[in-house]
């Protein structure tokens, strides 16, 4: 029988009501039970199991949404995960001489004395550069995300490439984190060069940001950071080059490639503004983009097996 009519009886004979409840509950309830054994309850939780459970059980169409952008799900629930492995159990994390290679290579004579661009601005943070930096900074899982639902709409093979090729870049970048643990610029400047693997998180340069707007968005969201030491690679700058790169290559919207292009800059500029990461770690993280855009399109593609599972990928949310 040919894939093509498998795929027709497929669309005749859908999954029954009461078997997509039960395959949706029984998923959601499985990662609810992990997630409490690995990292313990908590209630965004209840809420990325309920949207599952909601988006693949009320429609044909919301079903299909949810699949193409499963990949973004995937890296969540791995890099959520990650709280469970910290990388400094694995190798030894780089603080100083990370520091010092920033010196050597980036490093610049302000004022009498070298400093990093981070320290530059460290002592040179205005609120408009606050303000700004810190809508960039939200970008960073929004605007792919939004591009994403933009390329389901539009084109949906395009919308699956992108995806994967996301989640492609993220697990090297992974590997960067768990290969070479290395602390942000902000935990030289708070702690010194002595490791500590009970630091946690720190808004760092995006304080001003939530002072202006008298928030806790920042706050909030580095109090649940995965991991301290993954600063390098930047995975910020990767994932905005990858939403550039295929907004360009799947040639849509102007104003799509316009905006992305700014956002794609601005993370860049900001990841060192904020003192989040060094410029090695920017670089690093376009190399990580580099790698997995090459990585997917190159090989992947190129792989008899991963042409099958493209085609049946794209017929099940078609």
């Amino acid at each position: 029988m040919s894939s093509t009519t498998i795929t027709n009886i497929s669309r005749i004979n859908p999954m029954p009501v009461h078997r997509r409840l039960l395959l949706a509950g029984g998923i959601s309830v499985a990662y609810l039970i992990l997630s409490c054994f690995l990292i313990g309850f908590r209630p965004e939780q209840i809420f990325i199991s309920g949207l599952f459970f909601v988006l693949y059980t009320v429609s044909k169409k919301t079903r299909n949404f949810l699949l193409t952008l499963m990949p973004f799900i995937v890296f969540w629930v791995i890099f959520d995960y990650m709280k469970a492995f910290p990388n400094y159990r694995f190798n030894t994390v780089h603080v100083g001489d990370l520091y010092a290679l920033e010196k050597e290579y980036f490093g610049f004579n302000y004022r009498g004395t070298i400093h990093t661009i981070n320290e530059f601005w460290a002592l040179n943070r205005s609120t408009l550069l606050d303000v700004l930096n810190g809508f960039f900074y939200l970008c960073w899982m929004p605007v792919p995300i939004s591009f994403a639902g933009y390329l389901f709409f539009k084109d949906r093979k395009a919308a699956i490439e992108f995806c994967l090729t996301f989640l492609l870049t993220n697990f090297v970048g992974f590997i960067g984190y768990y290969g070479y643990p290395a602390a942000p610029p902000w935990y030289i400047h708070e702690h010194g060069m002595v490791f500590n693997p009970a630091t946690p998180g720190n808004v760092a340069g995006l304080a001003g940001f939530d002072h202006f707007f008298g928030v806790q968005i920042f706050h909030g969201l580095y109090a649940k950071s995965s991991n301290v030491f993954a600063a390098m690679p930047s995975l910020h700058a990767a994932y905005a080059l990858v939403s550039v790169y295929y907004a360009y290559r799947k040639n849509v919207a102007t104003g799509w490639k316009i905006f992305l292009t700014i956002v794609c800059l601005g993370t860049w500029f900001a990841a060192l503004y904020t003192d989040h990461h060094y410029l090695i770690d920017v670089l690093v993280g376009i190399l990580c983009a580099t790698i997995g855009i090459a990585l997917f399109r190159s090989v992947l593609l190129k792989s008899k097996a991963f042409s099958r599972f493209m085609r049946s990928y794209y017929q099940q949310v078609a």
